[in-house]
């Protein structure tokens, strides 16, 4: 029985991110075998070497190919037979990069990475990779992820388990380039505040489909609109955690702090396409929104009317006891009146 996974308790998968795009690259990984630690690291090379690069960016043609390259470097004390694998990427639901397992056909990007199939290498040392990558003919313009991997395998009783690290490839076939989302799944849910003098929140949950061509990190704004007023929400997280590929979503949610609970809450999603990979000249990209809206009534600020009004009320009794009380004092205390009266 083989286990292919890429990340686990035999493995340190580290996942570093450039700007603007998620990148693949494993620092150090771990995988015991029987004697000792086996410690190595897969980054981006040119023919001498590391290149400092975090991810390596492909844009060709149709029918065009380049090769490029990756540095292994062994770290441990003795000398390891890796395997080298390509394959097609995608995103995680965290919006983590990763690959397709070792053992499943690629069928995008990673049918066009040539790679050769293991590479030995001594102990402390580094091996340059080639990574030949050809663009069919015809090839939809767009991104295609794919990704290369080193991996050893290990044995933990009758299971093997493959520990892969790698370097993420970022390939754009040029043609006509689509940066277009799609917003779904809009759901509105609103939070009261125990403090009556402070307002609430509306916490927003919805989809966003790429429905283009290349990788995208799309800018989402909420406003809430009530009767006294509106309260907005900007995503100001990177745009590595909203990158979504072609034919992908994510789901999102939002909280817009400030919303007054007074009936019908409208709430607008609005979502703003933006280049996850290399700027894309003249390429326009479409604002989307979707509305929708949430019943919130002013439930703890009715309490504390409730509560004001049974108070006068218990004010206003015990006033009138009051009174009545003196007024019989006084009328007790009356010149002339009889005795026993």
């Amino acid at each position: 029985m083989t286990k292919s996974r890429t990340r686990g308790a035999l493995v340190l998968l580290a996942v570093l991110h450039a700007v603007g795009a998620t990148v693949m690259v494993a620092l150090v990984a771990l995988a015991p075998p029987s004697s000792a630690d086996v410690t190595w690291s897969v980054v981006p090379a040119d023919a001498n070497g590391p290149d400092g690069r975090r991810a390596i960016d492909i844009e060709l043609a149709g029918g065009q190919q380049v090769t490029e390259h990756i540095a292994v470097i062994n770290r441990s004390t003795q000398q390891v037979d890796f395997a080298i694998d390509a394959n097609d990427g995608y995103l995680t639901a965290k919006g983590l990069f990763d690959m397709r397992p070792s053992d499943a056909k690629p069928t995008d990007g990673g049918a066009w990475v040539e790679v050769p199939d293991k590479v030995t290498i001594p102990a402390g040392a580094t091996s340059v990779v080639p990574v030949k990558v050809s663009i069919p003919q015809n090839a939809t313009p767009g991104d295609h992820p794919a990704g290369v991997t080193a991996s050893v395998d290990t044995v933990s009783g009758q299971v093997r388990v493959q520990n892969r690290v790698g370097v993420r490839l970022n390939i754009r076939v040029s043609g006509s380039y689509v940066a277009k989302v799609a917003v779904s799944d809009v759901k509105a849910e609103y939070t009261w505040s125990w403090n009556p003098f402070s307002a609430g929140s509306v916490e927003v949950t919805y989809t966003v489909a790429n429905v283009g061509n290349v990788r995208l990190a799309p800018d989402s704004r909420v406003l809430a609109s009530s009767l006294l007023g509106d309260s907005g929400w900007d995503d100001t997280s990177d745009a590595k955690s909203r990158e979504i590929m072609p034919g992908g979503s994510r789901t999102f949610t939002a909280r817009v702090t400030g919303a007054w609970p007074m009936g019908v809450i409208d709430t607008k999603v609005m979502a703003i396409p933006s280049p996850a990979g290399q700027p894309l000249p003249g390429v326009t990209a479409e604002r989307v929104s979707i509305d929708t809206s949430v019943w919130a009534l002013p439930w703890p600020q009715l309490a504390l009317l409730a509560l004001l009004v049974l108070l006068a009320f218990a004010l206003r009794i015990s006033s009138t006891r009051r009174r009545r009380r003196m007024e019989r004092l006084i009328l007790l205390n009356s010149p002339g009146r009889p005795l026993g009266a």
